[in-house]
């Protein structure tokens, strides 16, 4: 027995047993557990959601580009705003090229200059030039060993890890110049420039889509372009140390994983987004809030909730999340519940509220910050703060002003 570590090696396995039968390219989505043999921070769990998407038997870039899109998409989707998350891109293609042009030709030697690159952001150029050269000794007096390279070699590397610009086009022109002259550079800025292209039919803004050629996965496993999606806002967590979750999601083109499994190389592209990493980012930030619960509608009925389930009902008809409370306690355990499901909103319908034809709408985010500024709970019972009556035809548009005012 083992603990699954992600979910694109079941996919390969699936692909190998079907794809005699499968509609090719096979193109999927799945979301599940888990887990990773790594020491918890922030964001960073040993058990967590995650959710990809992929596609099997595509060999152009553009199957890369679309995933690329789909995971700033998915960035701004989950609430990301401008400039606060981009998503980086590269190809191993040009890492390639890089090695090869310093003679970097082992495969040890290989790996080892590829993790002194994917510390750029950690350490800078001067901390991965020394990892580049002989090594590196950090604060604490751990000496790290380095590639052994040259200066000319260290230079060169660097020149390609800084190549980045403000533009996509201007970054592939730096690119062109670090990488040579030679066929896997050439192929390298190829793909890249298709899938520029590509991009740009899918109107991917500048902003959200950047080549960074400092970007490093799976230095085993991908083989073509890789990117990652990072969140760029710093945050102060609630012991006051300054907090950036950085990479929430990450993929690339794999198009020998499936061959592990048939002998026969079909090409695949996928993107993997960390669910749990990503909401964790959110609560650290104060911004969790934009993942609202349901609308819950009470049951004030203990013995007849038909009430209740006819009216969350009709809001899930009008396409807004709600349920109906299913258990028997009363009105605080109810309003309690409803709070702890993260509602925006709670449904009154009692026996008055039915003769008058009316609904009684709590809005649970506003009635909280109003509740904030009253002093006493007699005061509290008057104002019943964030709490109104509606006539019941009025309802859905009510409840999705709300909603709508908190997404």
């Amino acid at each position: 027995m083992s603990l699954r570590y992600d979910l694109t090696a079941p996919l390969a396995r699936f692909a190998a047993e079907n794809w005699q039968t499968l509609a090719k390219p096979y193109r999927r989505y799945a979301a599940g557990s888990v887990y990773r043999n790594e020491k918890p921070g922030p964001g960073r769990f040993r058990e967590f959601l995650q959710c990809d998407a992929d596609t099997v038997g595509a060999a152009g870039p553009h199957a890369d580009a679309e995933m690329i899109a789909m995971a700033a998409e998915a960035m701004r989707a989950a609430g990301a705003g401008d400039g606060e998350f981009v998503v980086r891109v590269n190809t191993r293609r040009l890492l390639n090229a890089v090695l090869d042009g310093v003679g970097a030709t082992s495969d040890i030697a290989r790996l080892t200059v590829l993790r002194a690159l994917d510390k750029m952001d950690k350490f800078g150029s001067a901390g991965v030039g020394d990892l580049l050269g002989k090594g590196r000794m950090d604060e604490s007096g751990d000496f790290t060993k380095g590639a052994g390279l040259d200066d000319a070699a260290v230079k060169r590397v660097l020149a390609f890890a800084e190549a980045g610009r403000a533009t996509r086009g201007e970054t592939l022109e730096a690119l062109g110049t670090a990488v040579g002259t030679s066929e896997e550079g050439a192929a390298g800025i190829a793909e890249l420039e298709a899938i520029t292209r590509a991009l740009e039919a899918l109107s991917a803004p500048e902003s959200d889509v950047i080549f960074d050629p400092s970007v490093v996965r799976g230095l085993e496993y991908y083989t073509g372009p890789v990117f990652e999606a990072e969140l760029l806002k710093e945050t102060i967590d609630e012991d006051g140390n300054r907090v950036r979750i950085g990479s929430v999601g990450g993929g690339g083109r794999y198009d020998d994983l499936v061959a592990r499994f048939t002998g026969e190389k079909v090409p695949a592209t996928g993107f993997s987004v960390g669910v749990s990493r990503l909401a964790a980012a959110f609560a650290i930030s104060g911004e969790i809030d934009a993942l609202n619960g349901p609308v819950v509608v009470l049951n004030m009925d203990k013995q007849d909730p038909s009430e209740a389930l006819k009216l969350a009902t009709e809001l899930r008809k009008a396409g807004i999340r709600a349920e109906a409370y299913m258990g028997s306690s009363g009105m605080r355990p109810q309003m309690k519940y409803a709070d702890r499901r993260g509602a925006p909103v709670a449904i009154m319908v009692g026996t008055d509220e039915l003769e008058k034809g009316v609904v009684t709408i709590k809005d649970l985010k506003e009635g909280a910050k109003k509740a904030a500024a009253i002093a006493s709970n007699d005061e509290y019972r008057e104002a019943r703060p964030g709490q109104f009556e509606a006539p019941r035809g009025e309802m859905i548009a009510r409840i999705r002003e709300i909603v709508e005012a908190e997404q």
